[in-house]
């Protein structure tokens, strides 16, 4: 995947967030909250070969089942495309 939009992640009052810059600042208003599993994949996703690549990152990362991890980052990743912010580099994606 390839991220597509100018985005900024900040840690404020603990909270992390994506903020837009750049033209995406004129397009996106608002700022995007992040889980710490949807920062785990934000900073991940370019670095994937494929969706069944990213699940084993967070499977390394985290204590949580294959089904699980399956189904939020399908979602997660689901609502970034919608929203225009990544896009497919290959086939495997």
């Amino acid at each position: 995947m390839k991220k597509t939009k100018e985005f900024i992640k900040r840690n404020i009052a603990g909270e992390i967030v994506l903020v837009p810059s750049g033209q995406t600042a004129q397009d996106f208003n608002g700022m995007i909250s992040l889980t710490e599993t949807g920062e785990f994949i934000w900073e991940h996703i370019e670095e994937t070969r494929d969706f069944h690549h990213l699940i084993q990152l967070i499977l390394d990362e985290y204590e949580v089942d294959r089904d699980t991890a399956s189904q939020d980052a399908s979602i997660f990743i689901m609502q970034l495309l919608e929203a225009g912010m990544i896009r497919p580099t290959g086939i495997n994606w």
